[in-house]
């Protein structure tokens, strides 16, 4: 039942009460006050009638004394109501009657007897109706006050009760909500009752429990960790900008904003690429967003619009002041990371918004560079004392300096593969040096795919056949020319195809093969040695990178594939490892097609 219906049933049941009450006295009110009309109405006026005739008889001498007496006898005739009454006024009507028409004494001593009859009928009678009177007033005073003390008790009851019932649960939510506001989330509040009070009790509990249930949810600790991950971006040394899916800005952290220049209250929620119209910086942070589709930004899309390696390299004048008190001009990374999330009830991720991370290699840099320009410097000071030695060497051979015996001519033989050795390492070192310092210079030209191949194998022809090995070639006629440079690309094929000897058992052979994909001609060179494992196949272009072979042991410096791929790509060619041979390994280049030949460059340029 309803609180409304409730109150209303209350407030019926008092008016019932009330009504009641009134009803029963009325009812005895209106009993005694027929029972005094009675008295009135049929005792009292026969009274006075009698005592009018009684007057009349006694002044007969008067004109008018009968005809008083007549007209009151017949008012008493028409007012005959006790036992007895009739048969007295109607002796009175006999005698009266007599008296009239004889003038006798004694009918007048019979009349006066018959009237004090007749009075005292209606004296008794009175004191009858009286007594009922009293009875009936002593009977209503006693239901009026079992009656009145019952409605007194419920009325009292009612009032002592029923302001509870309303305050009693105010109170209690009262109560209830200042726990909730103390964070007291196990506060319940006990009110069984159907009405308004218990639905309410029942909500006011529901939202105790949700309340409660989310101080301990996994949302608490997601929104508590979020407030730490911010404070982690903001104390990192690196510059982060956060951007959502449609490339608007979230966050930044102070690096970055110091390194953009502009305040973060001006980019926070703001259309990236419209800020990068006026800012060189955030336009080389999201070049690679910038033409790009909201409904195509996978990991696999951004992936293929990074920049290469070494234009990823980003300089950029950081005001921050360092030792000597004054900016400089810093090196740093850029790293665009899609942040893809897999909403509740689906597997598949949807794109969330990207992170862009400009990572702080300055000092990493500057060690590079010191690096680089010691192994120049060093590698650049080795090449004349070697060239000394070749050259003493060849004079060593010449017979106009003397005949060597057997013995001396296996040590010249040792010394100069030793100093071909040192004069391949030092060459490599310096292309190393040469790429490390940005400063590969190409002469780039059309070039024929057959005079590199031709030239590749010829150079390599004598270390085969120490090792009794077949360098199988398949050129197909008319294949076209490349846009490269000779020297680079013919270093490249050489450096795979002495890789290929280097890890091939004997007897066994090489295959060499140039065939055109789509717009470029690619180069494979494929051995059937013990091949490269699985998880150092990723690796096989790092610098310095030296894959263990079959016995456990690592040959090489580590700087030829990494040499190679920085060629080619400069080139704008494409390297790789083949994943799919297993029996073996296949290296491969790719070459843009050209128009106009080359030159095959020497063989002493090579070496």
């Amino acid at each position: 039942m309803s609180l409304k219906a409730k109150i209303s049933t209350a407030l019926v049941f008092v008016f019932a009460i009330l009504l009641a009450l009134g009803g029963l006295s009325m009812y005895y009110l209106n009993e005694l006050a027929d029972d005094s009309q009675a008295i009135l109405k049929d005792n009292y006026i026969s009274l006075e009638y009698v005592s009018t005739m009684q007057k009349s008889l006694a002044d007969l001498r008067s004109p008018d004394a009968l005809a008083d007496f007549e007209t009151n006898l017949k008012k008493q005739e028409a007012n005959e109501t006790e036992v007895g009454e009739k048969a007295m006024t109607d002796a009175v009507r006999r005698e009266f009657n007599r008296m009239k028409g004889s003038n006798d004494s004694m009918s007048v001593q019979r009349i006066r007897r018959y009237l004090f009859q007749l009075d005292d009928i209606n004296r008794q009678a009175m004191v009858r109706k009286n007594e009922t009177a009293k009875r009936t007033a002593k009977e209503a005073l006693g239901w009026v006050a079992v009656v009145g003390t019952l409605c007194f008790l419920i009325l009292f009851s009612f009032i002592v009760n029923f302001p509870g019932y309303i305050a009693n649960p105010l109170r209690e939510l009262t109560r209830g909500i200042r726990q909730i506001s103390s964070r007291n989330f196990e506060e319940r509040i006990m009110v069984k009752s159907s009405d308004e009070f218990g639905e309410l009790a029942r909500s006011f509990n529901s939202m105790a429990q949700k309340l409660d249930e989310y101080e301990h949810s996994n949302l608490a600790r997601v929104l508590f960790e979020k407030k730490r991950i911010d404070t982690l971006i903001e104390v990192m040394s690196d510059g982060i900008i956060g951007l959502d899916e449609n490339r608007r800005i979230l966050f930044i952290n102070p690096v970055a904003e110091r390194l953009l220049g502009v305040e973060r209250q001006r980019l926070i929620g703001r259309y990236a690429p419209d800020i990068a119209t006026s800012n060189d910086l955030l336009r080389t942070l999201i070049q690679g967003l910038m033409g790009m589709d909201e409904t195509d930004a996978s990991a696999e899309s951004i992936n293929t619009l990074k920049p290469p390696v070494g234009d990823n390299l980003l300089k950029i004048y950081d005001p921050h002041p360092d030792e000597s008190g004054k900016g400089r001009e810093s090196y740093f990374t850029r790293q665009i990371s899609p942040v893809e999330v897999s909403r509740t009830g689906e597997s598949q991720p949807t794109l969330a918004g990207y992170v862009i991370v400009l990572k702080n290699i300055t000092s990493y840099k500057e060690l590079d560079l010191a690096k680089t320009n010691f192994i120049a410097t060093v590698s650049h000071e080795l090449k004349t004392p070697l060239s000394s030695i070749k050259m003493s060497l060849k004079l060593l051979e010449d017979k106009r300096v003397g005949d060597l015996n057997g013995e001396q001519k296996s040590l010249v033989d040792n010394v100069r593969d030793d100093t071909d050795r040192l004069m391949k390492l030092t060459g490599e070192l310096l292309n190393m040096a040469q790429v490390e310092s940005g400063q590969i210079q190409l002469q780039l030209g059309s070039v024929s795919p057959t005079d590199i191949v031709s030239y590749a194998t010829q150079a390599l022809q004598v270390q085969a056949a120490n090792k009794q090995l077949q360098i199988r070639t398949d050129v197909p006629t008319g294949v076209p020319a490349v846009r490269a440079d000779v020297d680079k690309a013919s270093w490249v094929l050489v450096n795979f195809l002495s890789n290929a000897v280097r890890h091939s058992p004997p007897d066994s052979r090489i295959e060499l093969s140039v065939y055109p994909i789509g717009g470029t001609v690619e180069f494979r060179v494929r051995d059937h040695g013990a091949g490269i494992r699985p998880e150092h196949r990723d690796r096989v272009f790092d610098r310095y990178f030296r894959a263990p072979g079959t016995n456990g042991q690592s040959s090489g410096t580590g700087l030829g594939l990494a040499i190679s791929s920085e060629f080619i790509t400069a080139m704008g060619g494409r390297i790789g490892l083949d994943n799919s041979v297993t029996d073996g390994a296949a290296f491969y280049f790719r070459l843009p097609i050209a128009t106009e030949p080359q030159r095959v460059p020497d063989k002493s340029m090579i070496a």
